[in-house]
């Protein structure tokens, strides 16, 4: 702990008011440089800035949010970050949000159980907007934002929430080009490998994929359920289904990062050919799918189509414009590289 003499001579965080009595100015004065759209002599304002990086001095946003009513700030709130298609859109959306002019609070929730607890954390900063990414929220949580008067806008995700306002991959569509592809390549013997049961995104893929099976006379998928979107999660999938007495000819992943670990498993320990013996699809269309040691075939989602109807949102609802209730679904696109070929009944 640090003795009183050393918290004396730490220095001191330089406030509105003493860059006021510095520049011989008054606070309004001072305070109008820093707003963008305050009327202030472009001499005086650029005169008080550069005192003011000469100094050290920062406004404090949420001083100036009593003044405003608003933070300026877009909470995004995620519990899965370890797979990397969600880094990927961070980056696009934090660099969209931060060009016009929102600051970004990224908000981590160990588990779900975790997630309500942190969600209100983060409405204790009061953002003007809260971007739920690769979470599941219960209804509590999601009353809670609604009694912050905090709205709510949710990326690749489904809530049941009737009043929802959000953006997602058309995760129904994505599973039916699977199907259509594997089908179309002669595989008869299809099998899925789910993440976690409890998503939306999940849930519809498997709808899609499994559905058009039946509707197109294959026999329905079997269904695996890895409990994670993850590595570990595919390379156990792997064992479970190669130990099948009847092993499928073609496997469906729902994501790219559950494909990845099941290849590896097939590949260093059943020496699979994929695709010669197999054939293997993701979701996501991740860089690292792309990869020459992975070349993944999977459904790219529309990240960039995504992003920007989030942001579009965020800045619509930063200006308290009413939106109606929506879910925007955007198709993804079949990628086709080196994990699919046709099958024996092709």
């Amino acid at each position: 702990m640090a003795t009183l003499t050393e918290r004396r001579q730490r220095k001191r965080r330089v406030t509105l008011l003493d860059l006021a009595e510095d520049l011989g100015l008054s606070t309004s004065t001072v305070s109008r440089a820093f707003d963008k759209d305050a009327v202030i002599a472009p001499a005086t304002r650029d005169a008080i800035l550069k005192r003011a990086a000469e100094l050290g001095y920062a406004p404090n946003p949420m001083a100036r949010s009593l003044i405003t009513k608003s933070t300026g700030i877009v909470g995004i709130f995620v519990t899965d970050i370890t797979n990397p298609f969600y880094p990927e859109v961070l980056t696009k959306l934090t660099a969209g949000l931060q060009s016009i002019d929102l600051k970004v609070m990224l908000t981590v929730a160990d588990s779900s159980e975790d997630a309500d607890d942190q969600l209100r954390l983060l409405l204790s900063y009061q953002p003007d907007v809260v971007v739920v990414l690769a979470a599941v929220l219960s209804s509590e949580a999601i009353e809670a934002c609604r009694n912050a008067g905090t709205p709510v806008v949710f990326f690749n995700r489904r809530p049941a929430d009737a009043r929802a306002l959000g953006v997602t991959c058309d995760n129904v569509g994505g599973g039916i080009l699977v199907a259509d592809h594997l089908i179309g390549l002669g595989h008869r013997k299809l099998a899925f490998v789910a993440g976690r049961a409890d998503t939306s995104t999940n849930i519809d893929r498997w709808e899609g994929f499994s559905s058009r099976c039946v509707e197109r006379g294959i026999p329905a998928p079997r269904r695996f359920d890895a409990g994670y979107f993850s590595y570990d999660g595919g390379y156990q999938a792997a064992h479970v289904l190669m130990n099948d007495p009847q092993p499928p000819d073609a496997i469906f992943c729902a994501n790219d990062i559950l494909a990845i670990g099941l290849m590896d498993c097939l590949r260093r320990e059943y020496d699979i050919a994929i695709p010669g013996d197999i054939s293997v699809v993701g979701f996501d269309g991740i860089s690292m799918a792309s990869w020459p040691s992975h070349a993944l075939t999977t459904v790219r989602q529309p990240v960039e189509k995504m992003c920007a109807f989030t942001i579009d949102l965020v800045k619509k609802l930063c200006q308290g414009k009413a939106l109606k209730p929506r879910i925007e679904r955007i198709p993804g696109e079949l990628i086709e590289r080196e994990t699919t070929t046709r099958g024996v009944n092709a």
